[in-house]
This record gives structure tokens, sequence and C-alpha cells, in this order.
């Protein structure tokens, strides 16, 4: 096909006719044959296969080392998959042994790409990765998340116990890998930082496993601390009540860390810290790093006593970290309610938590009262300022266009400025449908209501013009009229400083 190209006279960038992420599976196939028979992967071994499936060698641009180096980690996941999950029901120090003679025979990564220093893309070592999972106690019957998940390492081990998975990665050469590697499997390419905003109404996991970058975010160029707590936050609100996360963070990141110790605080209001313990960093030495590391195992349940978290100061060994692990408490029993049982659909498969049987009658009793919906009934009035500016500053509040039936006043006294006062509101048309005990019960004051009716009338309509949102979903440019992939958005509608 290539030398076809050449003979007709086209000129073209060779990537353009190269598979990305089915190049790297295909090299990892190759080098997974090299560790199935137990001999070392040496670097002209590598650099031979990605020279077959790239096309070119890497002085000419044909591939980067980077690029060399998912291909060996996906060689590793190959190679779990060739020995299956039996292995792994070993002793854990037996398991540990294994995995560190599998990575042994793998070349250290002595490169890096702009885009693995700027994303700090460090994958989660291999027999860290056994750990992490075993922590996590996963069932087949769990949905694993993994927020920043790379090559498919800490996935591989989720999926090696027949869980489901829901996987996202920022990075699009590693989102191909992954589309190559988990076919079928859920895969979102959002900054991880917002994930529980880019996931709503999505399936909530009932286990997340996550290794996030330590300090950098997306379009940041400077370092930024914040980005761990925000990954590992918003995480966690995805995670459904009674759920697992278990995270590696930079070893800084530390309930003892009087910098950090407030937000560990924090999140032990909704969650509790079983274990936050550091690693020695020389298990990171293969991906060509020494750093200190952190394994922090969170629940989902609020904590009994907030200031009380579960943290040891010292780095240990792996052998000594599965021994902690080991003495973990079980994970609580997940049982997921009404309000988070939502449905994310993929190749037709419902993947959706039961609900618990000793619920059904609450929850019968509580979806009768939505039963009834109807549309808001209200009488659009006419308007108009009948006098100047007085001198108060402030004029009592109730709803100027609008007599909405069997509504009632706002509890509380409300009011605004003399001059909004003097401004007269749209006539509205739209109406929403709302469940009747809303209003007659008073759940909803008319002022409230008036709010729901203005916020519709602006989302039903759009703004002018067309846009581009690039991959990140983060910026947006305008688009030329008629231009493939363009969207266009809604009317946005802002309560400045309302009864909530």
């Amino acid at each position: 096909m290539v030398q076809q190209l050449f003979t007709q006279g086209f000129l073209f960038d060779l990537q353009t006719v190269i598979d990305y992420g089915q190049s790297v599976i295909n090299v990892a196939q190759e080098l997974a044959k090299v560790l199935i028979d137990n001999r070392p992967l040496s670097t002209k071994t590598v650099s031979s296969q990605m020279n077959r499936y790239f096309l070119g060698t890497a002085a000419s641009g044909a591939w980067q080392w980077k690029d060399a180096y998912e291909a060996v980690e996906v060689a590793q996941i190959l190679y779990l998959r060739q020995k299956g999950y039996k292995p792994l029901l070993e002793s854990p120090l037996t398991v540990l042994l294994e995995l560190e003679k599998l990575v042994a025979l793998c070349p250290t990564h002595t490169h890096r790409s702009e885009e693995s220093v700027q994303l700090q893309q460090f994958s989660t070592p291999l027999p860290l990765a056994y750990l992490v999972a075993k922590a996590a106690f996963i069932k087949a019957d769990d949905l694993i998340l993994e927020p920043s998940a790379g090559t498919g390492l800490l996935a591989q081990m989720a999926k090696l116990r027949g869980a489901s998975l829901m996987l996202n990665e920022l990075a699009p050469d590693r989102s191909k890998i992954l589309r190559r590697l988990f076919p079928g499997t859920p895969l979102f390419s959002v900054n991880a930082e917002q994930i529980n905003d880019y996931l709503v109404g999505k399936t909530q996991p009932s286990v997340v496993l996550m290794n996030p970058p330590f300090s950098a975010s997306p379009k940041i160029n400077s370092r930024n601390p914040d980005a761990t707590p925000r990954h590992i936050n918003s995480a966690l609100q995805r995670l459904c009540d009674r759920g697992r996360l278990v995270t590696i963070s930079a070893n800084w990141f530390s309930p003892n860390n009087h910098t950090w110790r407030d937000t560990f605080i924090k999140m032990q209001y909704k969650a509790t810290v079983v274990l936050s313990v550091g690693i020695n960093g020389k298990v990171y030495s293969k991906h060509g790093t020494h750093i200190d590391t952190r394994l922090t195992v969170i629940d989902k349940t609020p904590a009994t006593d907030a200031t009380d978290i579960a943290c040891i100061n010292d780095t240990v060994e792996l052998d000594e970290l599965a021994t902690l692990i080991e003495q973990l408490p079980p994970r609580p029993v997940w049982e997921a309610t009404t309000s988070n049982a939502q449905v994310y659909v993929s190749k037709g498969v419902r993947l959706s938590p039961v609900k618990p049987k000793s619920q059904s009658a609450s929850v019968t009793q509580t979806l009768s009262q939505f039963l009834n919906i109807v549309p808001l009934d209200y009488e659009v009035i006419d308007w108009a300022a009948t006098e100047g500016l007085k001198d108060t500053l402030y004029e009592t509040y109730r709803p100027q266009r609008l007599r909405i039936k069997d509504a009632l006043p706002h509890p509380s006294l409300l009011c605004e400025s003399a001059a909004l006062a003097l401004v007269s509101p749209p006539a509205p048309t739209y109406k929403p449908h709302l469940p009747q005990h809303i209003i007659t019960q008073g759940l909803l004051s008319e002022a409230q209501l008036e709010s729901v009716i203005y916020a519709g009338l602006a989302h039903s309509e759009f703004l002018s013009g067309s846009y581009l949102v690039d991959d990140s979903w983060d910026n947006v440019t305008v688009a030329a009229t008629g231009e493939d992939y363009a969207v266009r958005f809604r009317r946005g509608w802002f309560l400045g400083d309302g009864c909530g």
C-alpha cells in the first residue's frame, strides 16, 4: 500500500497511513513473545520491531522512544492475559516476585517526550499495579473507573478479576492504544480533575483505581500541587456510596503533611482513609525515576472522627506493603440507591447496580410522589412601572409578570433594588413539567418557580453562531458557517442573587 502510493507520485506524511494504536499493539505482540519465553527485551529488539511496524526509524521521526516504552507496557499486559488470573491466586509475595522478574526483563525508560513531561506520564509499575488492585478487594460484579488510564496496566489488573471497566485518558495517543486494547469498554478523553462533572448521568463505579499526575494540569505550564487533590476529590464524588478508591500519589500528599492536613480532614466528612503509606521510590526505577510515592485507600463512608486519619509516615518496600494490604478492613457492602443507580449503555450492555430488596418499599413510596407530573400552570400579566425611582433603595419583591396557580409565597421576605424594580421582565412562554406536590406543598415557592420558568425559557433557545470545541472540551473557537463538526450552544441563565 505504502509503496503503491509512492509509485503513483503522491507526497504524504507516513504518519497519516499508520494506525498508531494498532501499530503499538502489533509491536507489543512481538515483544510479548519474548517475555513469555522468559528472555530479556533489549533496546535493539524493541527498536527493530518499532521500525518494522512504524515504517521508519526513530532517527527519521517515524516514532519516539516514548512510543516504544508504551509498547513495552502493553507487552506486559499481553503477557498477563496469556498467563490469566490463576497466577494471581498465589501468595502475594510469590506474585510480587514473579512480576518483578517480568519487569526486570524490560528495558529502563531513559527518554522523555514533551508530552510525558508536561502531563507527568509515569505509568504504574506492574508489581505496584497488582497491589493497588489487591487493596481494592475487587469482585467480578464491580464496575471499575480508572480516570487516568495511561496504557492500561491498572485496568488490566482489574480486568483479570472479572470486573467491568470505565476508562478515561486525556492523551490522544494513549487513548488510541486503550481503544484497541480494551474494545467495547467505555472510554472517555477528558481532564480527570473534573471527571465527576464530565461523567454526570453515567453509572457510578463501585471502585476507583487511579494514578493521577502528581502536580501537572492540562494547559498549565507551572507546577500545580493542587492537581492531586482535585483528581482524587472529583473521582471520590463519582464513586458510589460505600465504594472504595485506591490511589497512587506523590509521597508529600500525606495526612501528616501540615500542608494537606485540612484537605484530608475535610475529605473524611464524606469518606474514610483506611490506609495511607509511603512507598520506596526504587519501585519506579525501571520507569526512569526513584521518586517516593504513597498508596492511599479511601472508603466512601463518613469517618467517625474526621481528625483520626490512618497514616504511616515511613516508606515501605513492596513486600511490606503487601502485608499491610492483607490487614486492611474488608470493603463496605455496596448498596446502591435509586439516586445513584444511573445506567451507562455500551454495546447493548446495561451496567447498572441492583437495588437492594430492603429498599424496595421506600423507593416505591418515593417514586409514587413523582407520578403526577403536570405542566406548571401560570398566567402572564401585563406590567409597567407606574412611578419613577423612590427614595428607598429596595422594594419588596414578588414575580412581576407571572401569577402561578396554587403556588405559595416565599417563606421569607424578598427584596430587589429600586432600580431593578422599574425593569419589566420578558413575558415567558416556557412551561416546565413538575410533580404537582412540589407546587401544592410549597417545596418551591412562587419566586423559585419563576426562576425555573425563566431558566427553561433561556435553555430552549440557542446563542447565535456556531463553534468548534477541542478534544479537551476546554477551548472554544468561533466556527465558519457550515464548517464540519461545528456545534451550537443553548442560551444560559444566571441567577445573580436569589432565594436558592
